[in-house]
């Protein structure tokens, strides 16, 4: 990646300003609008690649700032140790020669999860099913994450369900989403994938992924959450659907 132009330079930094503002404004989403966004421009390996510290600083920010995270820990163990058994198992995928199948995963997971979240009524998961279902919905969402580098389906509807309350909800997303990028880091360093030179700029990116969040905030005052959540969802699902198109033609 050392040869990157400075037009491509200026978008992936315009991306992580606006995955960062979405995520001000919503308190989750970096990740996914980067892959996204990036997945468009880049292979879904550079793009991952790229997202590994803008995520991991963001969401050890949101994880931290919670009250509850020993407790959610506690709660949340078996789904995590699943998030990283599936994520080391499917790595190979993204990394693999054929482009073409992890762009089409990618804009898959990409359309599922905005249709599902634009459209889906909210459930609650009863606390007698939660101790067989978490390692299962963990492994899943690793392996889709070490497939395609988005790590929110089914993490983000499962957890929604399990009745937390706003703030730890939000640190139980944060544990989600540290722990899948990490899985996501390691996945890739063991399939040689993991290089020096791709994290410096990754770390670069950190800059605008902060300032977006900032930036996010002062947009949540004009204009609301759902709303915008709405019109993000919107455009990712039509995003994801022309990455599908790309992956098969």
């Amino acid at each position: 990646m050392t040869d990157l132009s400075t037009s491509t330079l200026f978008a992936l930094f315009a991306t992580f300003f606006a995955a960062g503002a979405v995520k001000g404004v919503t308190g989750m989403g970096l990740p996914t609008v980067a892959m996204g966004i990036l997945g468009s421009l880049l292979s879904p390996l550079a793009a991952a690649s790229l997202l590994i510290i803008p995520s991991f600083v963001t969401n050890v920010w949101q994880l931290l700032a919670g009250p509850s995270f020993i407790g959610i820990v506690r709660r949340l163990w078996t789904m995590m140790a699943g998030v990283v058994a599936g994520t080391l198992s499917s790595a190979y995928m993204l990394t693999g020669a054929d482009t073409r199948l992890s762009t089409f995963l990618l804009g898959l997971s990409l359309t599922v999860y905005a249709v599902y979240t634009l459209f889906a009524k909210p459930y609650h998961v009863s606390p007698r099913h939660e101790r067989w279902l978490s390692p299962i919905l963990g492994t899943a969402t690793g392996f889709v994450a070490g497939a395609t580098g988005v790590f929110v389906i089914p993490a983000v509807p499962y957890v929604q369900a399990l009745g937390f309350d706003k703030d730890d909800l939000v640190q139980a997303l944060g544990l989600s989403f540290t722990v899948s990028t990490v899985a996501l880091a390691i996945g890739l360093a063991i399939q040689g994938a993991f290089h020096l030179d791709g994290m410096t700029l990754s770390a670069l990116a950190v800059v605008p992924a902060l300032i977006g969040m900032w930036a996010g905030q002062y947009i949540r005052r004009a204009v609301t959450p759902a709303m915008f959540k709405r019109c993000f969802l919107t455009a990712l699902a039509l995003l994801g659907a022309e990455m599908m198109l790309r992956g098969v033609w």
